[in-house]
């Protein structure tokens, strides 16, 4: 038996299009939420290629491919949410915007819905704050792509009550996740480790401690990760790390949260990692080469 029948998700971006899948495939009845219709079909499309490579690799056959896409249904109207048991909002990673989704969601949602919010950094006390039932309010980080990476963390804030968080939890669990459970502290477990290794990474780029490729071979090789700091940085987006650190740091006011000057010029000039094609590596050739011009400035 299903801990939610039907659940809702706001944003069909990559985030959105996973966690509908894998509520999907746990057997939820999925409305998928955007705001226009190509972003909705764009999504719906992210889904279907998902699990399209389900099935090349052998991971799923094609009836359930079907089954699974079937449970998934679109939407423009925020309203058609309003039957869900569960729903996990998962649009930009940007307070103001979270904050109007939610308040919305708290108009249409029955009483006893359960909301989520899948972010990375923000405050999930403050977003919490934006609804009128924080006691039933947790945040639900997801890692991308979400169908294959395993983790999900669980966020209660100090008023989330704890049968919410416990069904939270359970649901994770239900979702084929592992879960791991936290309070709403800057970066939550996984980023706050992980963000000031990245952007450690990008100041030894910057001062010329060693080049791109022998970075990451220096942590893949000598300490068995399974990629270098610089390639995991264009998988995750270099904006999205910058964004989430200038967060963490506003937060914590520490030197070691703060993005690099580096980090900041590719950035604007649109070296945003893999969704743009270039980053700290150029993946218009195959293999990708690394980016010339990186490391100490130069008049």
């Amino acid at each position: 038996m299903v801990l939610f029948e039907r659940v809702g998700v706001v944003g069909a971006g990559l985030m959105g299009a996973g966690i509908a899948e894998v509520c999907a495939a746990a057997g939820c009845a999925v409305r998928i939420r955007e705001v226009s219709e190509p972003a909705l079909e764009a999504g719906m499309a992210r889904i279907d290629a998902s699990l399209s490579r389900a099935v090349e690799r052998g991971r799923r056959s094609e009836g359930e491919k079907a089954e699974i896409a079937g449970r998934i249904h679109g939407t423009l109207d925020l309203a058609d949410l309003s039957g869900c048991g569960a729903v996990i909002e998962a649009v930009v990673e940007d307070l103001a915007t979270k904050r109007e989704v939610l308040r919305a969601l708290d108009d249409v949602c029955a009483d006893a819905a359960f909301l989520a919010t899948n972010t990375s950094s923000l405050s999930v006390t403050e977003l919490g704050a934006a609804t009128g039932r924080p006691e039933r309010f947790v945040g639900m980080h997801f890692f991308n792509p979400v169908p294959v990476m395993r983790l999900v963390e669980v966020i209660r804030s100090p008023v989330t009550a704890d049968a919410t968080y416990q069904r939270a939890c359970a649901f994770g669990e239900q979702l084929g996740k592992t879960v791991i459970r936290t309070g709403d502290a800057p970066g939550f477990v996984v980023n706050r480790l992980l963000v000031p290794y990245l952007l450690d990474a990008v100041r030894a780029v910057e001062e010329g401690i060693g080049s791109v490729p022998d970075i990451d071979e220096g942590m893949r090789l000598g300490c068995g990760h399974p990629m270098g700091p610089l390639t995991l940085l264009d998988f995750v987006g270099l904006d999205t790390t910058c964004a989430i650190a200038e967060i963490m740091v506003g937060e914590l006011h520490e030197r070691r949260f703060a993005p690099p000057p580096l980090l900041k010029r590719m950035v604007l000039a649109g070296l945003t990692g893999r969704k743009s094609g270039r980053g700290f590596y150029d993946y218009a050739v195959d293999p990708p080469r690394p980016l010339p011009g990186l490391g100490p400035a130069r008049p």
